[in-house]
């Protein structure tokens, strides 16, 4: 089907979306125009599901099974047996099935806004890496093929209106004078805003060809979303945060989180088992989806305001095999205790479920937290002090201003939970020394959020009875750059601030000394990056690179890469720099997005 103007009706309103793949099976997510029966055909073979009904949109999610492991063919979407993907002239889609014998390969990273890819979208928000790197696997064919996209939040920002389309659809529904004023508002405004974010011609191609995994951040729902008991109790007492809070769950619900799933999962859960099941009645009856269009609304509403009162009664958080590695994505948002005697990133039932998933016998151990684990040292300190003076350590007074600087700085990471923390690092100390099954290789986390990408590890692992190395790699930003003043400060908070801020923090007694000790070894930098890693004979490799621009050729834009860093297990680290990170890019052009991938400029 050719591309529609602009105006003109589409029957596909966004995607397809590529998201669970594993060895035997996909599923592939998309919205439509109206009530449809969607259809995927695959080297001759077809799955079909009928749309369901949120708010008044229509999407579905089609379940592809019986693939054979390693395949890799070129799918077509049909909806109502009109073939409406690829569109004419794009490249073709394709459904990669993980082969057992093939290591991972996966690319991550975080926030990411919706600008635009022009003259003034680059001013304001730089280039976009994601973007870039779906450019270079379109036009390099021998460049390296990820097996999964990993974002760690921030994949839309509902606090801000950066994109003139976005707010032009506010206005026209709404005055932006009143509350929550320029924010997204409701169901239909995330409905929106996720169409703008992904639209995109060259990022939706790359969505519907590389599979994803996605947790939410703060920006998902709004700044500082869960700091603490007194923010959640104040944007509870608004007139406006009720509508926001469920229509933002049940958002991601329908556009990131479902896609997180296995087949198998999908049928367990609670809301999209109601979907398979009307799914079944449908085929039965031999209804048309036109007449018999299940609505999800009231479902997924009432889940989003349970799992936002009660967290404890939904998991956001998930697990995906690669290989012989292990994926575990956790949510440190929702998820999160706040009350202030015994506040904690993960709920106890959260953390029950954490502790059962972390277990040996895999090559490489990955967890995935929107916020970094492992923060600087000395801003891990910074934020473990303010938290005790916030909790009432040093007096009302002081508590009062150490919760406006938490806000105002969002001091509000693993640091700022530190019981929670200390009960995390032993569960992967367990694990690192084979207490759970045979110790994998490395355990690394991978995280984003605080718009600069580094990689620290703990000192002296094996010291502590550890087999494995404990690392913890930051890519962020995809697209958001941080202002320059703070990069100074983020800069002497990893390096030079270090030591003065242990000092400070060992000399209370209200502020505990972290168990295990660990260190930035690479960075910061602060570019927009996205991070690839590659799964080795010999360990990993983790490459950061970025988005660069000649001219005004923003349809073609190429990678640089940042740094490079290959992690022996366990063993030496060997690191290559091609930027210092605070500094302008001056090097010539350099990156591959794997270890067989040549260089990739203009």
């Amino acid at each position: 089907m050719s591309h529609p103007e602009p105006g003109e009706a589409h029957p596909l309103v966004l995607g397809p979306l590529l998201r669970h793949v594993d060895d035997v099976s996909a599923t592939i997510w998309v919205r439509t125009a109206a009530a449809a029966t969607v259809t995927v055909v695959r080297d001759g073979r077809r799955w079909s599901a009928p749309t369901f009904r949120v708010h008044g949109s229509h999407y579905a999610l089609v379940v592809c099974d019986g693939l054979e492991p390693g395949t890799d063919d070129p799918y077509e979407l049909l909806v109502d047996d009109e073939r409406v993907w690829p569109l004419d002239g794009a490249p073709p889609s394709r459904i990669r099935t993980l082969d057992p014998a093939r290591m991972p390969h996966f690319a991550f990273g975080s926030c990411r806004t919706t600008g635009t890819h022009d003259d003034e979208g680059v001013r304001r928000h730089g280039v976009d890496a994601l973007r870039s790197l779906a450019v270079t696997l379109r036009d390099v064919p021998e460049a390296g093929w990820p097996d999964l996209l990993v974002l760690l939040g921030d994949q839309v920002y509902a606090d801000t209106t950066p994109h003139p389309e976005l707010e032009a659809f506010m206005r026209a529904r709404r005055s932006l004078d009143e509350p929550p004023f320029e924010e997204i508002k409701d169901y239909a405004e995330y409905d929106e805003l996720y169409r703008i974010t992904w639209v995109e011609p060259v990022i939706r191609w790359l969505l519907s060809t590389v599979p994803s995994a996605m947790i939410f951040d703060d920006h998902d729902i709004r700044d500082d979303w869960n700091t603490s008991w007194s923010w959640r109790r104040e944007m509870r007492a608004t007139t406006w945060w009720q509508e926001r809070i469920v229509s933002g769950l049940a958002s991601y619900w329908v556009h990131q989180h479902i896609g997180n799933l296995s087949p198998a999962e999908l049928a367990q859960e609670e809301a999209f088992r109601l979907v398979l099941e009307h799914a079944a009645d449908h085929a039965a009856r031999g209804s048309s989806a036109v007449e018999d269009e299940l609505d999800l609304t009231a479902t997924l509403d009432a889940l989003a305001a349970r799992a936002d009162a009660e967290p404890e009664t939904y998991r956001w958080s998930h697990v995906r095999e690669l290989g012989d590695c292990l994926l575990v994505v956790l949510d440190s948002r929702a998820a999160r205790h706040l009350e202030p005697d015994r506040r904690s990133m993960l709920d106890a039932t959260e953390t029950q479920w954490l502790d059962a998933t972390l277990r040996g016998g895999y090559r490489h151990v990955f967890v995935g937290t929107s916020l970094p684990f492992l923060l600087p040292p000395g801003l891990h300190d910074f934020e473990a002090i303010d938290e005790a003076v916030a909790q009432g350590a040093y007096g009302r007074r002081a508590a009062h201003a150490a919760e406006r600087v938490r806000r105002v700085v969002d001091l509000e990471h693993w640091a700022a939970f530190n019981s929670g923390f200390d009960e995390v690092f032993e569960m992967v100390m367990d694990l690192a020394r084979g207490h759970r099954g045979p110790a994998p290789e490395t355990v690394t986390f991978l995280s984003g959020d605080v718009h600069n990408s580094y990689l620290a590890e703990v000192t002296d692992a094996a010291g502590h009875g550890a087999r494995s190395r404990i690392v913890q790699a930051v890519c962020s930003p995809i697209r958001n750059p941080m202002p320059r003043g703070v990069r100074v400060v983020i800069s002497m908070l990893t390096r030079s601030l270090v030591r003065p801020m242990r000092l400070l923090a060992s000399a209370s007694r209200r502020v505990p000394d972290p168990a295990y000790p660990w260190t930035v070894t690479e960075g910061p930098w602060f570019d927009n990056n996205v991070a690839l890693c590659r799964v080795l004979p010999d360990g990993l490799d983790l490459t950061w690179v970025t988005g660069m621009v000649r001219g005004a050729d923003h349809d073609h834009p190429w990678l640089r890469e940042v740094w490079s860093v290959h992690l022996d297990a366990p063993g030496a680290v060997t690191s290559r720099p091609t930027d210092d990170g605070l500094s302008d890019h001056r090097a010539v052009p350099a990156a591959a997005v794997s270890a067989a991938s040549p260089s990739v400029g203009p």
